[in-house]
């Protein structure tokens, strides 16, 4: 599990870099089930950069939701990316 973790918060990190102007403050945030069947990863962003990630229609934040969600259903895992802005998090 903490490999699959690793990897999925690795490729989350690596697909939004380009697309944001902060990626320096980019946060990852990750919260495992106890069982161990599912992952939440929170991508935290500076509000701006919300924007670039989620894409026209939605279509860049669907398609590297698809992905780590595929990648976790190799492994039996259900894996759920939440994208939002520094502000949206802390409320």
């Amino acid at each position: 599990m903490h490999q699959l973790t690793e990897s999925i918060g690795k490729y989350l990190l690596a697909a939004v870099s380009p697309l944001i102007r902060f990626p320096e403050k980019a946060e990852l945030r990750v919260a495992a089930s106890t069982e161990g069947d599912m992952v939440r990863f929170r991508l935290v962003l500076e509000q701006e950069d919300v924007a670039r990630v989620i894409g026209r229609n939605g279509m860049t934040a669907s398609a590297i939701r698809s992905l780590a969600k595929a990648a976790g259903e190799m492994s039996g895992t259900k894996v759920v990316v939440h994208i939002l802005s520094k502000e949206e998090a802390a409320a």
